[in-house]
């Protein structure tokens, strides 16, 4: 049995993936994972990244109160599959926007990318009061489209070939939710208690 101190934190919990704190103990995962190849390719990602930098970068994270960056682990072996972050929070507007990234073609088509963004937009209208989230897809990842459509996000609109990827440019698809669409979809209970 493990000792409390060593099992993992476990910050937002869902049946078959959990969310997790990013730390520096992450650098050699993290960088690992952001060259990927198919990472790359669903992402967009075009620079080329140190182990210097990812640790920077990290660091950096932990002192952003606009964006919240989570490891998406899974529940059965704690093995880290990919990342996921709410972003750009104008607490004002009271919106943000959501990225998310599954870094192996083996965890892709099994349903952990919904559940991580399920957990994440439950925490983004929940907890930090968002009432609006948006994200941007490329068109040639139609798996993450659907699974955005299923997700209850709107299209739009649609950035005509804002992205050039591998000798081509490719339309960048902005999508939303609103709050209560989230709550409509997923039968959140709002009930509150006296």
């Amino acid at each position: 049995m493990q000792s409390p101190l060593t099992m993992p934190v476990k910050f937002l919990q869902g049946e078959k993936v959990y969310l997790r704190p990013l730390s520096l103990a992450d650098t050699d995962q993290y960088f690992h994972q952001l060259f990927d190849h198919e990472v790359r390719r669903w992402t967009g990602t075009q620079k080329c990244f140190t182990k210097e930098q990812i640790h920077q970068y990290i660091e950096e994270k932990w002192k952003d109160s606009s964006s919240l960056l989570l490891l998406i682990a899974l529940q059965e072996n704690d093995e880290v599959i990919g990342d996921i972050a709410i972003q750009d929070i104008d607490s004002y507007n009271r919106n943000a926007n959501i990225r998310i990234a599954i870094s192996n073609e083996n965890h892709q088509g099994k349903g952990y990318g919904k559940e991580a963004m399920t957990l994440m937009l439950n925490h983004g209208f929940g907890i930090l009061n968002l009432h609006r989230i948006e994200l941007n897809v490329f068109s040639y990842n139609k798996r993450a489209l659907h699974v955005y459509k299923q997700l209850g996000f709107q299209i739009e609109g649609v950035q005509r070939e804002a992205l050039f990827y591998h000798h081509e440019y490719h339309d960048s698809i902005l999508m939303s939710i609103l709050e209560d669409e989230f709550r409509k979809t997923h039968s959140i209970s709002t009930k509150k208690t006296s």
